[in-house]
């Protein structure tokens, strides 16, 4: 607990340092004449979390006897990534195609590389895994990259501080009252009473943060209904993501992905809870932006 309380707040003040960052360089003359992007600071920050995560995600595989070279799972992971830095223009069918052209481009290499001096076994599950860093590493993170260049650095940070916050009301809620355990199979330390006080922190923690950004002209305010449904989906979303990142450390054995960070063990422990997150993030803020368009 010590070194949480001592790495988290470096931890959150990296993060707004770096999308304050990215916000201030958005449209800055580059030193070939163009405008910086939005996303030119999340985006090495997310290869970098890939390429970290695809690390320990080796570790779980190679724990239950699968082939996971470290190399070709950061291929796998980049190449998802590498899709949503592809230029804002493309229109949906080109996207979709992108993303499918990625995918073969990591299957047909993972299947070259671990089938190499004519040895065929254990190919099928190597690419399994290949695929999976693809999808849960690549895309994800991607959906993260792909919600800063289609709104605003401030926007990746509330979705970042509603579902951390509904760990936060989680751990607390959980230790002081929980009693009736969750998943005991899975994760025996979660309870139902720390589930629904983190979700009940993540609502209002969301809505906060939804009223923050309207007041400074980044965000329509949607009215107290619908701000509240974002922290509701954001804090379920993300106990769902570490619940999953459980059930393949549990099947590996293993307690924590990785020892990067003292007190929250590897990347992976701490990025767990958001990756489900991202994607509803991103589509809702969509949805309400079309929204608010059609009522104007």
């Amino acid at each position: 607990m010590r070194e949480r309380l001592l790495l988290g707040p470096v931890l959150i003040a990296a993060l707004v340092g770096g999308l304050w960052l990215d916000q201030r360089l958005q449209g800055v003359a580059g030193p070939w004449g163009h405008t910086l992007p939005p996303g030119v600071v999340i985006a090495p920050l997310m290869v970098l979390i890939a390429c970290l995560g695809a690390i320990e995600l080796g570790v779980i595989l190679r724990a239950r006897g699968v082939m996971a070279a470290r190399g070709v799972l950061t291929m796998g992971a980049c190449l998802g990534l590498g899709v949503f830095m592809l230029p804002v223009g493309l229109g949906g069918t080109d996207q979709v195609a992108a993303v499918g052209a990625a995918a073969t481009v990591a299957l047909a290499c993972s299947m070259a590389f671990y089938s190499r001096g004519q040895n065929v076994q254990g190919v099928v599950g190597a690419t399994g895994g290949t695929l999976l860093a693809f999808v849960y590493l690549g895309l994800m993170f991607g959906l993260v990259l792909a919600l800063r260049r289609e709104f605003t650095a401030w926007h990746v940070a509330w979705m970042l501080l509603t579902v951390k916050s509904c760990d936060i009301g989680a751990y607390f809620t959980g230790k002081s009252i929980g009693r009736r355990k969750l998943i005991p199979w899975l994760s025996p330390g979660k309870t139902w009473e720390g589930l629904i006080g983190g979700v009940v922190f993540s609502t209002g923690v969301g809505c906060l943060g939804l009223w923050i950004l309207s007041r400074y002209g980044l965000q329509a305010w949607a009215g107290m209904g619908w701000s509240l449904v974002p922290g509701f989906l954001f804090g379920i979303a993300g106990q769902a993501g570490d619940l999953l990142a459980s059930l393949m450390k549990r099947d590996a054995g293993i307690k924590d992905s990785g020892r990067i960070l003292p007190g929250f063990g590897g990347v992976l422990d701490v990025v767990d809870s958001p990756i489900l997150v991202a994607p509803l993030a991103f589509w809702w803020l969509k949805m309400m932006s079309e929204r608010v368009v059609e009522a104007i």
